[in-house]
């Protein structure tokens, strides 16, 4: 019974067509409100999307550090049981460490990843090459793989240069030296191709050898930076590195490809949150008109509010009804946003008709990625906002006071 006086509330034409009008006008704030919360909340989503997948071409799904110092020595028979434990795909180990590089006359700080012959099972780091190859070379001639603009800041030309990258790096254990360059290492690389994927790593990278840096840095055979795991497809992160935690022990750390980057996911996380709190309160701005709408519509039907109590219907009654065509209101609102903000959504999946300006983005258009979720979160926070909205206009025809007068 409720439903039915509310949406025949809704559907009845009005003494005043201004209270229609309210009442659409009030349809029509919701549905561009609730349409602007999907396209913003999917289009964070698109670059959340983009971002985890190129960090997931150069960081691991699990990696496993020291839990102090910089270098972790693993045994044979350690990488064995690492390798047989459910859910690890392929392990590589890793030697990271800062070094200049020279390349000409203008030394470059770089940051060298020694890596072995696993390391493309791991990540997808030969997959981003722009020129030249992948190769890290061997014994006889070790090679380098550089990140785009660091290619750009040395000044190397990898498909046509046969002239090798100088590399120095701090030797360890000196305490005491007569010249500067008796406190450093330094080797040859060959550069032989450049990889491209997110600036932050194209800027600073070089990706060479693991035995070449561990002659430079002095390091036992065996001795790692990190061992960087590939999951298999399907398993949990957070349960692989459980089994990993308990097999290594606490003289190990081991996180996940999110623990790896956690600032910068709660970064993303933060952004698409303190967005969706704004578009929220414009909603509530927004939300005035339907009240104005209700308080109006209470007034138009004064003689049925005073009708139905006279005929021993209930305060609560009465309110619910209110607060149902708030709903309805609502509702259509929302269903409305829905097609709108989904429809703009599909068009820029299939269309791409809004376009990133500029010529160093990875992507040409916004990427937007929608989930169910996200509908629901909108849905709710519609749906409460306009039970608030409506809950003043409800009370006010609850309370209103019985007139049998004749009018």
């Amino acid at each position: 019974m409720v439903w039915q006086f509310a949406s025949r509330y809704f559907r009845a034409k009005k003494s005043t067509n201004a209270i229609n009008i309210i009442a659409w006008v009030s349809v029509a704030a919701i549905a561009i409100g609730t349409g602007a919360l999907i396209v913003i909340l999917s289009v964070f989503n698109g670059f959340e999307g983009l971002v985890k997948s190129l960090y997931s071409s150069f960081y691991p799904a699990i990696k496993v550090v020291p839990a102090s110092g910089k270098t972790l020595l693993l045994t044979p028979a350690q990488l064995q049981a690492i390798g047989h434990t459910p859910g690890v795909a392929a392990y590589s180990e890793v030697v990271e460490e800062k070094a200049v590089l020279r390349y000409g006359d203008e030394p470059t700080i770089a940051v060298l990843k020694g890596v072995d012959s696993s390391y493309n099972r791991v990540t997808d780091v030969k997959g981003n090459i722009v020129r030249g190859r992948f190769d890290i070379g061997d014994e006889t001639a070790y090679r380098a793989v550089l990140g785009l603009e660091l290619e750009g800041a040395l000044g190397v030309d990898v498909e046509h240069s046969m002239v090798p990258v100088t590399v120095y790096v701090p030797r360890r254990n000196v305490n005491a030296f007569v010249t500067p360059e008796d406190a450093l290492n330094n080797g040859v690389l060959y550069p032989a191709g450049t990889f491209a994927i997110q600036q932050e790593f194209n800027s600073k990278y070089v990706i060479t050898h693991i035995n070449f840096l561990r002659g430079l840095l002095e390091l036992k055979p065996g001795e790692m930076s990190a061992l960087e795991v590939a999951a298999a497809p399907g398993v949990n992160q957070n349960e692989l590195k459980g089994r990993l935690q308990r097999l290594l022990g606490a003289s190990y750390k081991v996180q996940t490809r999110y623990e790896q980057n956690q600032s910068l996911y709660a970064i993303m996380q933060t952004e698409k949150w303190a967005v969706y709190v704004i578009l929220s309160f414009i909603m509530i701005i927004a939300a005035f008109n339907m009240i104005g709408s209700l308080y109006m519509l209470v007034i138009e039907k004064e003689k049925d509010i005073t009708i139905l109590k006279a005929m021993g219907a209930r305060k609560s009654l009465i309110m619910r009804i209110f607060l149902t065509e708030g709903l309805i209101i609502a509702g259509i609102g929302t269903l409305l946003g829905f097609v709108l903000g989904g429809g703009f959504c599909l068009i820029q999946q299939h269309f791409g008709i809004i376009r990133l300006e500029g010529t160093s983005f990875l992507v040409d258009a916004y990427p937007v990625s929608m989930h169910l979720a996200d509908f629901g979160l909108v849905l709710i926070t519609i749906l409460v906002i306009g039970l608030a909205a409506s809950w003043y206009p409800a009370r006010r025809a609850a309370v209103e006071a019985i007139s049998l007068k004749a009018t």
